[in-house]
């Protein structure tokens, strides 16, 4: 969506927003915009979405509004649609204890100054009025919005024990606006980074591929090492710190930094290429020998398995397990497509996810030696073959039905004899089916009693 798009979503965002509230302030209730959108408005970026804080029940809210979706009624939130937008509306409320460090025990609506004290950071518990333009701030948000700091509401270890997946929020927000993280929040992280360990895979997963689809990826990465959350949630990560590799081809450091590095030259990765580059050398530290040189035998063939087996841990799905464990067993074929055939070339370059296997051979390749070389040998080929055909893989010259009306009966035969035309065909060798049946003819000879 170009920045034209984005203004005009924004702004219906907005008008849908208005209409939530000013329905709300009809009938007599307290509402705020609340959390984010105010931050990011404070902040001058944009607001992809609007939350609302009131003091009217979930109950009234569905009353009052036309079209609504008690998503957590129990907690007080309310989803009201206006037209497809999609407007959180919560009662004002304080918390009971969290027993399972993420859900509160009990809820109790209450007034909007309490509801601020239950929120995770200072600069996400600003409430504004839109239609005065009034700003509540209870816990000084706006001045560490001013100051560029992120810090907890209240005692740190307390909101960290309250909800364990602040801690990646932590994170996410410190790098997202380039934060640094106050002290005693910092601290608390420390102490409670074991707690990390209690939250849903889902749940963590999700933050995750939020915090290393955005911007300052390699920075991410450092702070859940520093933090020690990494080697609760990700220790094959981890596992990386400190393992050294060949300056020759890695001059940039060890292991880690070099992931670091990579990551941070990803451009706009989806959540299978960014999880792609932080795995795909976690195969190195398992796979490490030191004799005439270091070496790493067989690291991307470990590495996907641990890849598939990390990726099942986080509960992702079957698609995107698969992407990110293949981009990791593949990220070491583009060392050798100078010498391979045609066919091999071809067929590799065909892969489905070719493009971001690129991507990942182009950061892997900035974040070590820096040579493109090979990167911008595939980008040439690709373009050749496009433009040769429609596809890089033309469709096959003959099929089993033809094999069969040659004389072949079908069996293991087939596939060894149509994986040879289709080559033959792939390095030019043949052009049509004419020349691939007497291909198939001169070298796979039918027996002169099953020709009569």
């Amino acid at each position: 969506m170009n920045q034209t798009g984005i203004n005009s979503r924004q702004s219906e965002i907005e008008k849908a927003a208005l209409e939530v509230l000013q329905t709300l302030r009809n009938a007599g209730h307290d509402a705020f915009w609340v959390g984010g959108c105010v931050r990011d408005k404070l902040l001058n970026l944009p607001i992809q979405e609007i939350d609302i804080a009131t003091s009217a029940s979930p109950q009234t809210v569905m009353r009052l509004l036309p079209k609504t979706i008690a998503v957590g009624a129990h907690f007080g939130v309310v989803v009201a649609m206006v037209g497809d937008i999609k407007i959180e509306v919560a009662t004002f409320r304080s918390d009971g204890a969290y027993l399972d460090n993420r859900h509160p025990s009990e809820v109790h609506f209450s007034d909007v100054r309490q509801d601020a004290m239950r929120r995770d950071f200072t600069i996400n518990a600003l409430f504004w009025d839109p239609i005065s333009g009034r700003l509540l701030d209870f816990v000084k948000g706006r001045e560490d919005l001013q100051k560029g700091i992120l810090r907890c509401i209240g005692k740190a270890e307390d909101r960290f024990g309250e909800d364990a997946l602040r801690l990646l929020r932590a994170v996410r927000f410190s790098i997202r606006f380039n934060f640094p993280i106050e002290d005693e929040t910092w601290r608390a992280m420390l102490s409670c980074s074991s707690l990390i360990k209690r939250i849903s895979a889902e749940r963590v997963r999700d933050e995750l591929i939020r915090i290393f689809t955005e911007e300052n990826r390699g920075k991410a990465l450092e702070m859940l090492e520093n933090s020690r959350i990494l080697k609760e949630i990700l220790p094959e990560v981890q596992a990386l710190k400190g393992v050294p590799q060949p300056e020759e081809f890695h001059p940039e450091g060890d292991c880690f930094e070099h992931t670091k590095l990579s990551l941070d030259a990803l451009r706009s990765p989806s959540a299978a290429l960014a999880f792609g580059c932080l795995l795909h050398d976690i195969g190195k530290p398992p796979t490490f020998t030191k004799a005439e040189r270091i070496r790493f035998d067989g690291h991307t063939k470990i590495g996907a398995l641990m890849a598939d087996a990390i990726c099942r841990r986080l509960c992702f799905s079957n698609d995107e397990r698969e992407k990110i464990t293949d981009l990791v067993a593949r990220h070491m074929h583009f060392l050798s497509v100078k010498d391979m055939r045609i066919s091999t070339l071809r067929r590799f370059l065909s892969h489905p996810n070719i493009e971001e296997d690129l991507e990942l051979h182009r950061a892997d390749c900035l974040a070590s030696h820096g040579g493109l070389e090979n990167y911008e040998f595939c980008r040439d080929k690709l373009e050749e073959f496009r433009a040769e055909q429609k596809e890089i893989i033309p469709p096959p010259l003959v099929t089993g039905e033809d094999l069969i009306a040659a004389g072949y009966k079908p069996g293991p035969l087939f596939k060894e004899i149509l994986n040879r035309i289709q080559e033959a065909q792939l390095e030019g060798e043949i052009k049509n089916r004419a020349d691939a049946l007497a291909l198939s003819a001169k070298e796979f000879p039918l027996p002169e009693v099953k020709r009569q």
